[in-house]
């Protein structure tokens, strides 16, 4: 039978039990010596039972917790840049536009500061060219996501040499990723048991993409360019928030290069791809309750739904959609007005929610 840790109260009965026992009916009256020292000995049982507890749900990656989970991944898993374990964040990285007097110089390694307080760095020296422009690279000090930058943003130079214009304008800044939360990790490092290495199986590309940084899911398709090749699809769920999730061709570069110097020798040829978008609406009619919250649950739901589900050449069955939509908290009742299949067009194509539409009539084909 399973293993069940006795309550304080039981174990203290226990102790009185087994001292009364050995000193042949030793009574336990009032507080004296020998309750007091069975007692407290009661209680240090019990503190080592519940660590034992503790301890048993850190001897399995499924239930380990953060610092014993990263032992885990240590054990179990090389990342693309030759660690082990965690996916460490990485730095934003990119190019600005700089302005000043012609033939000016901003020296390697001037910073640079954010509205956000996000400091930046510049790789090499700047000089600023007859037209008052110049061009360089940078990158952000700080490792983690919130150094990624839209083109176009500001930053002010700080302490500009003469010459310099204290402003600057970003052209590129993205490949800043955060630290792998545990929910990531603890995928990887099961499916890393669940499948080992097989020296090029299906499963290998899509544990090699993962190992990259801002990878947070992998698919691969064998032969589906013809005999020899492997095509693998990835997403950025955390780096490519603002593109629902789907990287830029940029991002895919690392991929390659990675399944490059991994993949065995006899694949003919391979591909790191972005899934192609293909968006999808849902109709509800007569949502009981009709409230905000509840709308934005229903949204959650959705989401929640599709990226647990959504791979890509997959079906969203429209009874995926309607439990979504019915398991969220506050929702008594409602109709699916389209209530069809969404069939992805290609094995390359992958569904994203666009909108939800609350209507009382069924949509035109």
């Amino acid at each position: 039978m399973p293993w069940q840790t006795p309550t304080l109260r039981q174990v203290r009965e226990l102790v009185r039990d087994d001292i009364t026992a050995a000193l042949y009916g030793a009574a336990f009256i009032g507080n004296n010596v020998l309750r007091v020292m069975a007692d407290a000995m009661a209680g240090l049982a019990h503190h080592t039972l519940r660590y034992i507890d503790w301890l048993a749900l850190q001897l399995l990656p499924d239930t380990a917790e953060t610092e014993w989970l990263d032992r885990h991944g240590q054990i179990w898993l090389v990342n693309a840049d030759g660690t082990t374990g965690r996916k460490a964040a990485t730095l934003a990285h990119g190019s600005g536009t700089f302005t000043g007097t012609s033939l000016s110089t901003l020296p390697m390694f001037s910073q640079l500061t954010g509205g956000d307080n996000q400091t930046y760095e510049t790789l090499s020296n700047i000089i600023i060219d007859e037209s008052g422009n110049g061009v360089g690279d940078l990158r952000a000090i700080n490792a983690g996501a919130a150094g990624n930058l839209e083109p176009g943003t500001g930053l002010n130079v700080n302490n500009p040499p003469q010459g310099i214009d204290s402003g600057a304008i970003i052209v590129t800044m993205t490949g800043g990723t955060d630290v792998e939360t545990d929910d990531e990790l603890r995928m990887r490092v099961l499916k890393r048991i669940r499948q080992p290495p097989q020296g090029g199986a299906a499963y290998d590309y899509e544990h090699w993409a993962l190992a990259v940084p801002g990878v947070t899911r992998a698919w691969c398709s064998p032969l589906e360019m013809g005999i020899g090749t492997v095509t693998v699809r990835v997403m950025m769920d955390d780096l490519r928030a603002d593109n629902d999730g789907f990287p830029y061709e940029s991002d895919l570069v690392p991929v390659t290069q990675y399944l490059d110097s991994v993949r065995p020798v006899a694949v003919k040829d391979f591909w790191a791809l972005a899934p192609i978008k293909q968006f999808i609406d849902v109709y509800i009619a007569n949502l009981n309750p009709d409230t905000p919250d509840v709308r934005a649950a229903i949204d959650v739901a959705l989401q929640d739904m599709l990226y647990e589900k959504a791979k890509p050449g997959q079906t969203i069955y429209a009874v995926w959609k309607s439990y979504a939509t019915m398991s969220t908290p506050g929702v008594n009742s409602f109709d699916l007005t389209n209530n069809i299949d969404d069939v992805m067009p290609s094995g390359g194509h992958m569904a994203v929610l666009r909108d939800i539409y609350y209507a009382a009539a069924t949509p035109n084909p």
